[in-house]
C-alpha cells in the first residue's frame, strides 16, 4: 500500500535524489525516494511536480519505479527547472507532490491487443506502462512498440529498446527523422510505421505519447487503418502548474489535463485536439 494522501496538496515532501544516469546529452534520469515514510503507489501514465529549491516547480511524468521505495523521472534540460533538476546529482534534496492525474488503461485494455507509439520522449510516459505489460505478458494479445527520434543520438532508452527486441513475444519497430551512417533502421516520422506494421484494428487498443504534432498524425493513421476512436489513448502534456485544477494553466476546452488527464481517450477530446491553439 502507498503513503497517506498529505493533507496539503501544494506541499512538496522531501525527496533523496539517489542514482542518476545520463540518457542523452541534454537528458536525465533520476532515481527519488521519500526520506520519511513509503513511496506513494502510481498508476502508469502518472505525473508527479517535481521542486528544484529556489528555482520553481515542474510536472514530469513518472517514467518508472526501482523499486517500491523510489520514483524514476526522466528529465530534459529545456529551461530553468527542468534544467536544475536535470543538473541534480546523487544525495541532492528535491521537493516532489504527487502522484497526479489519469494512468493508461493496463487493466482495461487486458484481453486486446496492445499498439504503443512513441516519439521523442514520449517513450518516458508509456515506460511505466510497458513494464507493467511485460509483467503480466499472458493477459495481453499481441503487443507492438513503435519509437521514433529526430535522429539516432536522440533515440531514448535505447539499452532498453535493445532488450525488448530480443524477446519474442514483442514486436518493435523504431525510425529515425534522419539517419546516419550507422544507422540502418527505418527512417521516416512515426506515423509512417503505422502502414508497415500488421495489427487487427478492431482488437487493438492504441497508447500515444509525444509531440503534439506528432500525435495528430498519429491518430489519423489509426483511423485510415480502422482503430476506432474510443480505443485511442492519448497523454497531453501541458503547462501544469497547481496539479489539481485550480490555477488554469492546463485548460483544455472544459478539462484540465492535471485533473482530466493527462491520459484521455481519443473520442473525448477529438473536437477540441482538432482546434488551433486550445
Amino acid at each position: 500500500m502507498g503513503a497517506a494522501p498529505q493533507t496539503d496538496p501544494f506541499v512538496p515532501q522531501l525527496y533523496r535524489v539517489g542514482r542518476v544516469r545520463r540518457e542523452l546529452a541534454d537528458t536525465m534520469t533520476l532515481e527519488l525516494a521519500p526520506f520519511a515514510g513509503p513511496r506513494p503507489s502510481f498508476e502508469p501514465g502518472q505525473f508527479n511536480m517535481l521542486y528544484a529549491f529556489g528555482v520553481g516547480e515542474v510536472a514530469v511524468s513518472i517514467s518508472g519505479a526501482a523499486d517500491a521505495s523510489s520514483f524514476i523521472h526522466t528529465v530534459r534540460d529545456v529551461g530553468a527547472v527542468s534544467g536544475a533538476i536535470a543538473a541534480l546529482e546523487a544525495g541532492a534534496t528535491i521537493g516532489l507532490r504527487g502522484p497526479f492525474g489519469t494512468g493508461w488503461p493496463v487493466v482495461s485494455a487486458q484481453g486486446a491487443d496492445l499498439l504503443l507509439v512513441a516519439g521523442g520522449l514520449g517513450l518516458a510516459p508509456l515506460r511505466p506502462a510497458i513494464y507493467h505489460v511485460l509483467a503480466n505478458r499472458p493477459r495481453y494479445g499481441r503487443v507492438v512498440i513503435l519509437v521514433g527520434s529526430r535522429n539516432p543520438l536522440g533515440m531514448l532508452y535505447r539499452r532498453e529498446l535493445e532488450e525488448w527486441r530480443r524477446r519474442l513475444d514483442v514486436d518493435i519497430e523504431m525510425t529515425v527523422d534522419h539517419a546516419d551512417a550507422d544507422w540502418h533502421g527505418n527512417v521516416g516520422v512515426v506515423p509512417s510505421l503505422i502502414r508497415r506494421v500488421a495489427f487487427d484494428p478492431h482488437e487493438t487498443i492504441a497508447l500515444i505519447c509525444g509531440p503534439e504534432v506528432m500525435m495528430r498524425f498519429t491518430v489519423n493513421a489509426l483511423r485510415e487503418a480502422g482503430v476506432l476512436p474510443d480505443r485511442i489513448y492519448l497523454s497531453m502534456e501541458r503547462n501544469m502548474k497547481c496539479a489539481i485544477g485550480l490555477c488554469g494553466h492546463c485548460q483544455f476546452g472544459p478539462a484540465f489535463v492535471c485533473k482530466d488527464g493527462p491520459v484521455m481517450r481519443f473520442d473525448r477530446i477529438a473536437e477540441i485536439l482538432a482546434v488551433r491553439e486550445i
